[in-house]
């Protein structure tokens, strides 16, 4: 094999692999939200989040992106692992339209419709408004240039005696139908997967050898059945760093597939018989029959889709038992609050389009105002610690939030500039520009925190005490504080249609209000020696600050809300 016909080959499946990963993006860009929307309000039962696990990959190409879409649900609490367990098995039935797509392209000459769909492309992709469209038709034209592409070269390499000589002596080690022969494909078939990071790929690769009769069309299937385990694999792997939901959804993917793969090899070759006969391809045919190669692709798509609807239906019904399992297998571990204190969505770099992507950084900034109230209550709790040696523990763990507080801010910063370099609708640009604003706003609502914390220790060196009415004003405003950061909380965590903003503007209306009566009230108690000015001016410390977090919240809510700042924030 001459180095330009191997160049042609790995370049043929680069040109596929970008095809296939264009169009999946380009769609859920057109139909993101309403995907979200489907897989949030379909799955009411197990037999409906199949049915919207088949629809939705059916619709985006990519049954890791629905997947991933599927765990970020599990993890905000919107899904239940059994309802995510159901949509992961319709996922395998519509990821069967990938291989009907490869065999199209192995059964039909499509070259003559690439460049006209080039031509289009390119025109629909300088008009603003098609660029979506261009970018799928781009992508289309990729992927079946690739697929013809890999054709011929493998019609090349079988046409090359000494080529061919090679490859059918390395294949005839395996032709005799016993165990570890099967295994060998079967491992081959899931290596690959994992190297390559695309079973479309490989599916090509398998149909391009069965076609060109390479390989026997048993040998072939044994590929395409180590192909799902290896797509299961490269799941697992992503979610190692995610969530424990996230480990366990994953592990739920494999384990199907797996039980599958196992089922399918006991009965393999009656069911092979059956799509062969179903099909009407006869596996003892000579590679030069006419319609061999057309007939040996869609005996691979044929046995891909039966395969996963066979699947999907034996297990749907113990989708309870499969959780139960899940859940037994990954178990959360036992760390302590500061060591799980991390990103939980985007730090496992799993989400391939930035569509989701920003679904993702939404996710984790609703984690991380969720943990500045945490931080908030500890230090409520701080207030009213007089033992030293529980109150520097709990200053410590203050500190250490401050830290993550920075630390998160950062990350999530780096993440959303790393998804605004890609191609994005106006609407999800003015979503990252939002979300820039609020984490920045929240990291400040840390601070802030941290600013009351280091006031209390500096009261609690001093050796001087709040009077008994000064607590309670403190606590009356941290009651108000921590009212607007729950409003926060629910503003970040809803759809912003069924949102008021005029309910966390009144909070801070009263913040402000309680605020200036009691900077009034300071100034007459000092006056009147009810307690030193020193001990005031830490009194108005934690007072000014926590006006301060209620506008920093202010900040948050306008622009999770979309609207102009108000004046005097």
């Amino acid at each position: 094999m001459s180095i330009w016909v191997f160049l042609k080959l790995i370049g043929s499946l680069a040109l596929l692999m970008y095809g296939m990963k264009a169009m999946s993006e380009s769609i859920q860009k057109m139909a993101g939200p309403q995907l979200r929307h489907v897989i949030g309000a379909m799955t009411t039962n197990r037999f409906t989040g199949m049915l919207t696990g088949m629809f939705v990959t059916a619709t985006v190409q990519s049954s890791t992106a629905t997947t991933l879409m599927t765990v970020s649900f599990v993890n905000t609490g919107l899904l239940t692992l059994m309802q995510a367990i159901s949509v992961i098995m319709g996922a395998h039935i519509g990821t069967t339209v990938t291989a009907w797509i490869m065999s199209l392209g192995f059964s039909v000459n499509i070259t003559s419709f690439v460049y006209p769909a080039f031509f289009l492309g390119i025109i629909l992709i300088y008009m603003k408004k098609r660029r979506i469209i261009g970018d799928f038709l781009f992508g289309a034209a990729f992927l079946f240039l690739g697929l013809s592409t890999l054709k011929e070269t493998g019609f090349t390499l079988v046409g090359d005696p000494e080529t061919n000589a090679a490859i059918n002596a390395f294949f005839q080690h395996f032709n005799e139908p016993t165990f570890w022969n099967k295994f060998f494909f079967l491992l081959m078939g899931t290596i690959l997967t994992l190297c390559v990071q695309s079973s479309a790929a490989i599916m090509a690769i398998t149909m391009m050898l069965c076609s060109t009769g390479v390989l026997h069309i048993d040998q072939g299937i044994m590929l395409v059945l180590g192909e799902n385990i290896g797509t299961t694999i490269t799941a697992n792997i992503a979610a190692a760093k995610a969530n424990v939901q996230a480990r366990r959804a994953a592990f739920a993917h494999f384990t199907i597939n797996l039980i599958g793969v196992t089922w399918a090899l006991i009965v393999l070759k009656p069911f092979i018989n059956m799509v062969c006969q179903f099909v009407g391809f006869n596996p003892e045919m000579s590679a030069s029959a006419p319609g061999f190669a057309i007939k040996a692709s869609v005996v691979l798509a044929t046995f891909h889709t039966a395969f996963n609807i066979t699947n999907t239906l034996l297990q749907i019904g113990f989708v309870q038992y499969m959780e139960r399992f899940v859940c037994w297998v990954i178990q959360p571990k036992k760390a302590d609050e500061e060591e799980d204190v991390r990103l939980h969505f985007i730090t496992a770099g799993i989400m391939k389009t930035p569509e989701l992507s920003v679904l993702e950084a939404r996710k984790e900034i609703r984690l991380f105002a969720q943990r500045i109230q945490k931080m908030f209550n500890m230090v409520r709790e701080l207030v009213e610690e007089n033992d030293n040696d529980k109150f520097t523990k709990l200053l410590s763990r203050i500190e250490k939030y401050e830290s993550i507080s920075d630390n998160m801010e950062i990350e999530i910063a780096k993440y959303l500039n790393n998804v605004s370099d890609a191609h994005l609708s106006v609407e999800t640009k003015a979503q990252i520009r939002a979300m820039l604003r609020e984490i920045s706003e929240i990291e400040s609502i840390g601070d802030a925190c941290y600013n009351i914390a280091r006031t209390l220790n500096r009261r609690i060196k001093g050796k001087e005490d709040f009077t008994t009415d000064q607590y309670e004003r403190i606590h009356q405003m941290m009651s108000l504080t921590n009212d607007a950061l729950t409003q926060m909380n629910v503003m970040l965590s809803n759809r912003r249609e069924a949102l008021d903003v005029n309910k966390a503007f009144n909070i801070e209306d009263e913040i402000n209000n309680y605020r200036n009566q009691l900077k009034s009230q300071n100034i007459n108690d000092v006056n009147e020696h009810k307690y030193t000015y020193a001990i005031g001016t830490m009194y108005m410390d934690i007072i000014g600050e926590c006006e301060k977090l209620g506008d920093y919240v202010v900040n948050v809510v306008e622009a999770r809300m979309g609207v102009k700042q108000r004046e005097g924030n």
